[in-house]
């Protein structure tokens, strides 16, 4: 049996960090769908690839860490032994012979290592660089979580409207829809909404532009 895990949202300011593992005897089905990385992906065809995979697959295995645990996780971790041990949680469970995963680390070597370190059996970890583009396996992974991820940032979406009627955007910090929502957040409420990754640089810059601009206003 063959596993390919990738990960969704690991640099968005807001939302959730998503991994994604995908177990199967061959990736050949997975070819003859046309599974491809997510990012070459429409949304539809996203969704549409997320279903076929999942009847194909032996097994699927998802882990969600919002962003109040990435935060509280970067205290003691770094943010590649995060990913590496949420990737040796996906390994564990879906037990493959062989494992291939898209590298986090600069060095795509050690990020195997890292995961194989976390494990009681020794699997083969195929550990690459672009492995989304690569191995289908790893492409099927990276759609699963990517869907997800954009599941979880609507359900953010539907509860923080409630709040602020405005459009949130992807999450991240170089959408400006995403930060301009922010900002007319923290001129109502004066803080961040709880999915903010508060330990990311652009937070900090974001709430130091809002304090700033506050101090004018005397």
């Amino acid at each position: 049996m063959i596993g390919g895990i990738d990960e969704s949202g690991r640099g968005p300011l807001l939302g959730p960090l998503v991994v994604a593992g995908v177990l199967i005897p061959t990736d050949e089905p997975l070819k003859d769908i046309g599974v491809r990385d997510s990012k070459q992906c429409t949304p539809k065809r996203r969704e549409q690839l997320a279903v076929q995979i999942n009847k194909l697959a032996t097994r699927t295995e998802i882990i969600v860490i919002p962003a109040a645990d990435i935060d509280d996780l970067r205290k003691v971790m770094t943010l590649n032994e995060i990913e590496s041990d949420a990737f040796s949680k996906i390994v564990a469970t879906l037990h493959p012979d062989v494992c291939y995963v898209d590298a986090a680390d600069v060095n795509e070597e050690r990020f195997g290592t890292d995961i194989l370190k976390n494990l009681t059996y020794k699997p083969t970890i195929v550990s690459k660089h672009k492995g989304d583009s690569l191995f289908p396996v790893v492409s099927a992974a990276s759609i699963i979580a990517k869907v997800t991820r954009d599941h979880h940032v609507r359900l953010i979406e539907q509860e923080l409207q409630k709040k602020l009627s405005l459009p949130l955007g992807s999450g991240y910090q170089a959408d400006p829809v995403t930060m301009e929502f922010l900002r007319q957040w923290l001129r109502k409420y004066g803080d961040f909404p709880a999915d903010v990754r508060r330990s990311w640089e652009s937070a900090r810059t974001l709430y130091q532009e809002y304090k700033t601009k506050k101090l004018d206003e005397f």
